[in-house]
């Protein structure tokens, strides 16, 4: 599994601490499904494609710093696509996307949109100014809004805007796990997927760092349906570097 190298050709600020880096390279990949991404000298980590040439980082530690840092022209290295996607479903779906969960819901949005399936979005951020890919989610269907300040849209929680999730044909998300662990608690389980994000070392399944029980997030994952987590350490638990659970 080599890294192919792809240089940078764009780079979109999306919030203050949020960008899009466009490629030289495309990758055939399911919405949903994600890459590891290798900045040299730094680390290597799992990132979703908002595009299909393209990751939304937001900038959270070492690595993202270090992301941050580079410039048009400038490289990275990226192995995958790998795990699995999201599973489009027919009828009136709803998405639910927490932060810079919504990079890969957008293109699940626009896929299932060119495919006649009607969207409801829910798209929460902190401000305003973070609302992630708004543009996008209403070019697809209806979009309602949550901020945590209030800055726009209903103040509160994205959460707080499901009502009657029993009209959905099926409810997918992405977002902070306590979020999501709020949206699997408030829905049927069997009728939703979640996009989970864990600490990812290896990517293809050998290394067990990033396990939910007994499920690898990147090989089982990271997407799964809401029956499957229902009964794990999903929004109670994570795994640190070295493998020891810690709460969420």
């Amino acid at each position: 599994m080599k890294p192919v190298n792809a240089v940078i050709t764009k780079i979109v600020d999306e919030a203050p601490t949020i960008r899009t880096f466009f490629f030289d390279t495309s990758f055939e990949s399911v919405p949903g499904q994600f890459v590891m991404v290798w900045i040299r000298g730094v680390d290597e980590i799992p990132m979703a494609l908002s595009y299909e040439n393209a990751i939304t980082v937001q900038k959270v530690g070492p690595a993202t710093s270090a992301l941050f840092k580079l410039e048009v022209c400038d490289s990275v290295g990226i192995r995958g696509p790998f795990g699995s996607g999201f599973r489009i479903e027919k009828g009136h779906i709803l998405l639910v996307a927490g932060g810079v969960g919504a990079a890969p819901l957008a293109p699940l949005a626009e896929k299932a949109a060119l495919e006649g399936t009607k969207i409801t979005t829910l798209l929460g951020a902190k401000t305003r100014e973070e609302l992630l890919f708004r543009e996008r989610f209403e070019a697809a269907g209806e979009v309602r809004i949550a901020t945590d300040d209030g800055s726009e849209g209903m103040h509160g929680y994205v959460t707080q805007l499901i009502d009657d999730a029993k009209r959905y044909s099926q409810i997918y998300c992405c977002g902070p796990e306590i979020m999501m662990k709020k949206v699997l608690d408030k829905i049927e389980p069997p009728k939703a997927q979640f996009s989970l994000h864990r600490y990812i070392k290896c990517g293809i399944g050998i290394c067990g760092a990033c396990c939910v029980d007994g499920l690898r997030v990147c090989r089982d994952g990271p997407v799964f349906s809401g029956d499957a987590l229902k009964k794990s350490e999903f929004g109670i638990y994570k795994r640190n570097e070295c493998g020891e659970r810690l709460r969420v």
